[in-house]
């Protein structure tokens, strides 16, 4: 059973976690199988930890789905990881009012088809009807350098004064918490340019499991670990 207890600093639930999903084509690779299935075996794992992490009291839960340098990969890979994409978004735009979860997308989305940008434009509608519900925020396209440029262009432009609090307006998680806690399942132990500005912060949790192979109890063991944590945010311990 997960906890229960209200989001808000240690000793209760992240108000925001976020998630480098990392391992899907091992995963499929280890069974003899082709790195789409691997992905799919991912989309779904997406799908039920969102859920967990809603029941759970978590605000918002941040996802790495697909980087700026994820378009070097096969072009077969690509075109399966946007095809699972398309159909996330048709579920999405005929479940979010009911399951009262909003999405939003983080990153570059000029990049994309018309066809899912149509679809990002209809689910932030239907985000729009649902104020505070639980959020789940894909990262698509993105990049941690890529948004702090275009970040710094966009205030550059806008004539306003150089400050953080106006930096951060210009950011594709404007309005949203810092996640207190960055998951990363996948045995690797690096930030991979994720989330650069808005990780200042965050208490890492790392785990050698394959993202399709994570479970809820996952979730509550990076949970635990992050209560144990003393977060001093620069300061010293009282």
């Amino acid at each position: 059973m997960g906890m229960k207890t209200p989001a808000g600093e240690n000793g209760s639930i992240p108000r925001h976690i976020s998630i480098i999903m990392d391992g899907n084509g091992r995963w499929a690779q280890r069974r003899g199988l082709p790195r789409s299935a691997g992905h799919k075996a991912g989309a779904e794992t997406f799908r039920r930890i969102a859920r967990y992490c809603k029941d759970l009291g978590v605000e918002y839960l941040t996802v790495y789905a697909f980087s700026t340098e994820n378009w070097k990969r096969p072009a077969e890979e690509v075109g399966t990881i946007m095809g699972l994409l398309e159909k996330y978004l048709l579920d999405s735009i005929a479940e979010m009012e009911e399951d009262r979860i909003r999405l939003r997308f983080f990153g570059d989305l000029s990049a994309l088809s018309p066809r899912l940008q149509e679809l990002i434009a209809r689910t932030a509608e239907i985000a729009g009807r649902l104020p505070g519900c639980f959020q789940a925020n894909v990262c698509l396209n993105y990049g941690g350098r890529d948004e702090i440029v275009r970040a710094a262009r966009a205030l550059a432009e806008s004539g306003e004064e150089w400050s953080e609090e106006n930096f951060e307006r210009h950011l594709d998680s404007a309005g949203i918490p810092d996640p207190e806690l960055i998951i990363r399942p996948g045995g690797e132990y690096r930030v991979s340019n994720f989330l650069l500005w808005q990780s200042a912060y965050a208490e890492y949790v790392f785990s050698p499991k394959l993202w399709p192979d994570f479970q809820t109890e996952d979730i509550d063991d990076a949970i635990a670990r992050y209560r144990t944590r003393d977060r001093r945010f620069g300061g010293v311990q009282t």
